[in-house]
């Protein structure tokens, strides 16, 4: 039984959707404490009870003590089931969240799933379902598994209410990759989205884009949502490189100007053009778990948040894998993952 402190690090929801993945992948139990003790709310919300039900479902698990509120849990898993499914935040917390927590162990598993999601998509505190779509399901394609995603109906906070689907082929061992090069910029792209708010907010914000990304015309994309449960705005920009597509985003907030929603995707976009590096912040810490799973992998990327580093000791309680993290000197972190020394069928990274 693993013992995991919930408080440890970053102390937020990660290190529970890790735990949980990682437990239902190695079918190894777990007991969590303190669960999101660095929160000015701590214990389960919906979102990471939805993520315990689901994986729960899906391990045939034992989790009896599971409610909103709970600071520790213990979770044994019997066997991973492929198969359909259909998780309910609830709330607007996101639903892109719950996926973290049962996409890893389906994509290795015995047979197709069909997974339908309900709850936010587009939440300022988790990525949005773009970046699932554009930048971390391509990557997962490349280590073996085919997995897709749709969108049905977008979910802005705090309305919630947004769905989309995922597809998820499955292959037998994933496959270690390869990033630490991102090659020549091939394309800079902006989006504005705005869901029953002023078309006048999203032309401020692409004008601001326009202007301080040097973006012509046919760059920029203003879309109107109508099947939204509830008003939302986000900016987006992708980024396409030769390695990957990244994507920035941006959720306008009653109070913020929507220039200063703008402002601050452009300040990531202009970070992690200038560092030249393939792999941004977030995609690093989404993709420690399915590259220690393949027991290897590699990439360069910004210097790793607090949330990368926690989410790192976590997998290192699991799975039996070195994750080193070096300071290349230029401003980009190379991160490297292997088995540890003495582990069977170890592979090479591509």
């Amino acid at each position: 039984m693993i013992q995991i402190d919930g408080s440890c690090g970053e102390g937020g929801g990660q290190i529970l959707r890790t735990a949980i993945a990682l437990s239902l992948a190695t079918l190894t139990p777990f007991t969590i404490t303190r669960i999101r003790g660095n929160r000015k709310q701590p214990g389960l919300m919906r979102q990471h009870l939805a993520a315990v039900l689901a994986a729960a479902r899906v391990g045939r698990a034992d989790a009896p003590e599971a409610a909103l509120g709970m600071t520790s849990l213990t979770f044994r898993p019997e066997t991973v089931r492929s198969g359909r499914y259909h998780f309910n935040v609830g709330s607007a917390g996101s639903a892109t969240l719950v996926l973290q927590a049962v996409l890893p162990p389906l994509l290795t598993a015995d047979g197709d799933s069909e997974l339908v999601l309900e709850g936010g998509t587009h939440n300022p505190f988790a990525p949005p379902f773009d970046f699932l779509d554009q930048t971390f399901l391509p990557l997962i394609r490349q280590m073996g598994p085919d997995v897709t995603a749709a969108l049905v109906r977008p979910g802005f906070y705090p309305a919630g209410g947004g769905r989309f689907q995922v597809s998820v082929r499955p292959c037998r061992h994933l496959a270690p990759i390869d990033l630490r090069h991102r090659g020549a910029i091939r394309r800079i792209r902006a989006r504005v989205a705005v869901a029953r708010l002023p078309r006048h907010i999203a032309l401020r914000e692409i004008a601001v884009l326009r202007q301080d990304l040097s973006l012509q015309e046919e760059q920029l994309d203003i879309e109107e949502i109508g099947n939204s449960a509830g008003p939302g705005n986000i900016v987006t920009v992708t980024v396409e490189s030769d390695a990957l597509v990244e994507v920035f985003s941006g959720f306008g907030r009653r109070g913020v100007p929507a220039e200063d929603v703008a402002a601050k995707v452009i300040s990531e976009v202009r970070e992690y053009l200038a560092a030249d590096v393939p792999v941004g912040r977030r995609l690093a810490d989404q993709l420690l778990v399915p590259l220690a799973l393949a027991g290897g992998g590699r990439f360069r990327t910004l210097p790793p948040s607090r949330h990368t580093l926690t989410n790192a000791h976590v997998i290192r309680q699991f799975l039996n894998v070195e994750i080193r993290m070096e300071d290349q000197g230029d401003g980009s972190w190379e991160v490297a993952i292997s088995r540890r020394a003495g582990s069977p069928d170890a592979p090479a990274p591509a």
